[in-house]
């Protein structure tokens, strides 16, 4: 784990590294990453974010519907956008210190939805134009991931913007998209396939570092039987060898000094940063990432359970940012969180919270005054009214209903990777029932 010593020997690096971002760019060659960070079981954004002082509403609005579960305000880490002031898990120093130095961003209320929708819209006919099989956590983990709310994906949007930017990588040796964490539909395109990468680095077939074995084996891939299928497969698995192969031999110039966590989220990302250090040598000019953290299905004992995991996401992401510092890829790298669905508002009699709607989400990255593309320090999207039963509430559990929709959120990501406003609606099918694709939270 990272000391509070370290975390305060280190925070004056957000600035001190931060002023170096023009020469940074200049060394990431035209490179760009979109780092995913999911996390899984749908974590509680009530008590992730919290309004403290705001136009819409006050901390005791809060308390009163959070009730059991409401956390103490002495406890949060202020954090303000214009007027307004939030306050963050206090388990999360790390990503106020970011927030505050303009290194992160908050956005407000994301969730899946066909178009823009009301209470009474919903509570008059939630079937129609509505997300399928809402509040299920593997319907709901794809329609995040493919930011296709109608049960007809073809992919998922990582993998489909790569297909889209297959130019950028035409020479690369490896798959644009590496997982960390059992990467689901997000990372697959039409022809674009992830490479999943284990924590400890790349493996390959047991007995594969035997030549005489390895070429056997390749010789019978290579073999045409005439069953689709089989051949198909064949493909598939030489394919991975080759990533494999070539990962491996590029893994042994990685050089990152950054410390990170001795934790599960820790760990994944030093292996994201092993893999962006060797960007170069394997061709990559547009790469994804996912990483995923399990755990926030908190229905029971949330208290304890969720501070653990928040600790975790802080102290990695904040010492991911520092490794981007390290690589000169901090000012082309956009880090982002994801989750299935929030959490209710109204906790349940076991002391936990149960499936929900809309969330609250962080993005990451150097900010755009110093050369890098994030507009942090502010919040965007629209806070919702924590009021059970109120305006925002699709029930009286407080199932808040989303105001920024995931195709929103995952389109000005895409944008800024690269993806041509034109391109936009082939992947976010979504994107003219809204008012804009675009946040504004990248330059």
């Amino acid at each position: 784990m990272i000391s509070r010593r370290h975390f305060m020997k280190t925070a004056g690096a957000l600035g001190a590294l931060g002023a170096m971002g023009g020469l940074e760019a200049q060394a990431a060659n035209g490179y760009q990453a979109l780092v995913c960070i999911f996390l899984a079981g749908g974590n509680d954004g009530h008590n992730t974010v919290v309004p403290i002082t705001t136009s819409l509403q006050n901390f005791s609005l809060y308390a009163k519907s959070r009730q059991g579960l409401a956390l103490q305000q002495s406890t949060l880490l202020p954090v303000q956008s214009g007027n307004d002031v939030y306050g963050l898990h206090q388990q999360m120093p790390e990503i106020q210190a970011m927030y505050n130095a303009g290194n992160a961003a908050i956005l407000a209320n994301v969730g899946t939805l066909i178009a823009p929708t009301t209470r009474a819209q919903y509570l008059a006919n939630p079937d129609t134009n509505m997300p399928v099989q809402l509040f299920n956590h593997a319907d709901q983990s794809s329609q995040w991931q493919s930011a296709v709310s109608d049960g007809n994906a073809t992919g998922g949007w990582g993998g489909l913007v790569e297909d889209n930017l297959a130019s950028y990588n035409s020479g690369a040796a490896f798959s644009p998209i590496t997982s960390t964490g059992g990467c689901g539909i997000f990372c697959v395109g039409q022809n674009t396939f992830p490479a999943t990468i284990p924590v400890a680095g790349a493996s390959t077939l047991i007995g594969a570092n035997t030549p005489g074995r390895l070429n056997a084996v390749q010789q019978l891939m290579q073999f045409d039987n005439g069953l689709k299928l089989v051949n198909a497969a064949n493909a598939y698995l030489n394919r991975g060898i080759g990533f494999s192969k070539a990962f491996n031999a590029a893994l042994a110039s990685a050089n990152v000094n950054t410390p990170f966590p001795s934790t599960v989220l820790g760990q994944q990302l030093q292996t994201v940063a092993k893999v962006m250090s060797i960007r170069n040598a394997l061709g990559i000019r547009r790469q994804i990432f996912f990483c995923q953290l399990g755990g926030f299905d908190t229905h029971g004992q949330q208290f304890g359970n969720q501070d653990v995991l928040l600790k975790q996401l802080s102290q990695a992401v904040y010492q991911f940012y520092l490794a981007t510092q390290e690589l000169g890829t901090d000012t082309s790298t956009v880090t982002f969180t994801a989750s299935e669905f929030g959490r209710t508002l109204q906790p349940n009699a076991i002391a936990g919270t149960d499936h929900a709607w809309g969330n609250h989400h962080f993005i990451f990255g150097t900010p755009a005054a110093k050369g890098g593309p994030l507009k942090g320090g502010q919040m965007y999207g629209t806070f919702p009214l924590l009021a059970l039963s109120g305006p925002d509430d699709a029930d009286s559990h407080g199932t808040l209903i989303p105001t920024t929709a995931v195709s929103q959120y995952a389109s000005t990501l895409a944008q800024w990777f690269g993806l041509p406003v034109a391109s936009v609606p082939s992947i976010f099918k979504y994107s003219g029932n809204f008012a804009t694709s675009n946040l504004g939270f990248l330059a």
